[in-house]
């Protein structure tokens, strides 16, 4: 396949540019025919200009799935399902890959593998639900469960933005501020209080020390954060050990690391509970949901209850053996086990783990404010005394 650079005229008249994977011109022709574009002109290029994964959106492949679910529920055919979606959207890269799946789907293939042709949008979990579907004849209430799922992953991740977003510019504010006292400020109150002539406390020699600090250094006070961030950066990429601590670093974080832990345990009893309840085996279900955690430390957990299931342990004594479980999922583990209604049970865990992030991440913010509020007054406060209690001392000589 080529990449091809093209411009292309859609039904209103409108020029449409854009790139392509194909086989020739001819090909890239017939395949913007079937996206009802008219190609106007084309270049071959040999590298993409943009990833797949870049440009189509969670918010369209909730679109997707629940299109697909509607249609074939009512029985509609794939390919006119397919057809009737890619006809629907203005999305161009959307409609390109539709345009590859009624391709390959025309070529003999199933929905199934013709996802996989696309794994920088449909990942190995995805497509091993539609492949469960397809072989149990529920693919409606697959496509049903992945809208779900994909829905309550956008929730996620929008909480997961506000326990990392706030203090982020909250603690940005404050940094922004201190730097504005050190540089502009406390030099000017403090070369005043300098020419009195007095001896100087403690604390205002410690600030102005601090504040020349600020003044001559600010470089790498700025320089040395950006570093090491940067220098983490590399070393976890280069080093798994590394990530494995990083991992397990980012869990015992005070206030962040439980409701972390809270996420990650709420996604993998969803998709756990969904795979499950799809036809998936327990083993299957356990190895594809290392890839949803995010974590090498829960993934290293999830390995390890798989290889004691394996031989022949049961599914509570196995993830209750890993410790990286607490006693709520274990004990729903033990019920679904019992009672046979082990998606069920793993819904309930998501249930209470969702409803304890929401508050969780309330209390952490209402948290942070007055923690921020806090160091800011005293910071303000320390400047003041250094600055105002020298200055009360002189007046108080020339009273006395």
């Amino acid at each position: 396949m080529t990449q091809f650079y093209y411009r292309a005229m859609d039904a209103s008249g409108h020029i449409q540019p854009g790139n392509m994977d194909a086989a020739n011109e001819p090909d890239l022709e017939l395949r913007l025919h079937r996206m009802g574009l008219d190609l106007i002109d084309c270049r071959a290029s040999r590298t993409k200009v943009v990833a797949l994964k870049r440009v189509i959106t969670r918010h369209d492949l909730i679109n997707f799935c629940f299109h697909m679910e509607q249609l074939t529920g009512a029985g509609v055919p794939i390919l006119e399902g397919l057809n009737d979606l890619r006809d629907s959207i203005d999305h161009p890269r959307f409609r390109e890959m539709i345009t590859g799946l009624i391709e390959n789907i025309e070529g003999g293939q199933q929905l199934s593998a013709a996802l996989a042709a696309y794994p920088e949008v449909f990942d190995l979990t995805f497509t091993s639900l539609i492949t469960a579907g397809e072989q149990s004849g529920k693919l409606a209430e697959v496509f049903k469960n992945l809208s779900e799922s994909l829905k309550w992953q956008d929730e996620l991740a929008s909480q997961t933005k506000k326990i990392v977003m706030y203090p982020a510019a909250v603690g940005s504010f404050v940094i922004g501020v201190t730097f504005f006292l050190m540089i502009y400020l406390v030099p000017q109150l403090t070369s005043f209080v300098k020419n009195m002539g007095n001896t100087l406390p403690l604390h205002t020699k410690a600030l102005i020390w601090l504040s020349n600090l600020f003044i001559n250094y600010w470089y790498v006070l700025i320089g040395l954060p950006l570093a090491g961030y940067f220098g983490g950066r590399a070393w976890l990429a280069h080093s798994e050990a590394a990530r494995f601590r990083a991992d397990g670093f980012k869990l015992r974080i005070w206030l962040i690391g439980p409701v972390l832990h809270k996420i990650i345990l709420a996604r993998f009893a969803t998709f756990f509970a969904m795979m499950y309840a799809s036809g998936i085996t327990i083993l299957e279900c356990i190895h594809l949901s290392e890839g949803i955690v995010g974590n090498r430390v829960i993934a290293a957990g999830l390995r390890r209850a798989a290889q004691l299931i394996s031989e022949g342990q049961g599914i509570t004594a196995a993830f209750q053996q890993t410790g990286i479980f607490p006693p709520l999922v274990i004990r729903m583990l033990k019920v679904g086990e019992a009672t046979g209604a082990l998606d069920g049970a793993l819904r309930n865990v998501s249930y209470f783990y969702n409803r304890e992030v929401k508050e969780m991440i309330e209390k952490v913010q209402s948290m942070i404010e007055p923690a921020m509020t806090v160091i800011l007054g005293v910071l303000v406060g320390w400047i003041m005394l250094s600055v105002m209690g020298p200055i009360y001392d002189t007046i108080s000589k020339i009273r006395t």
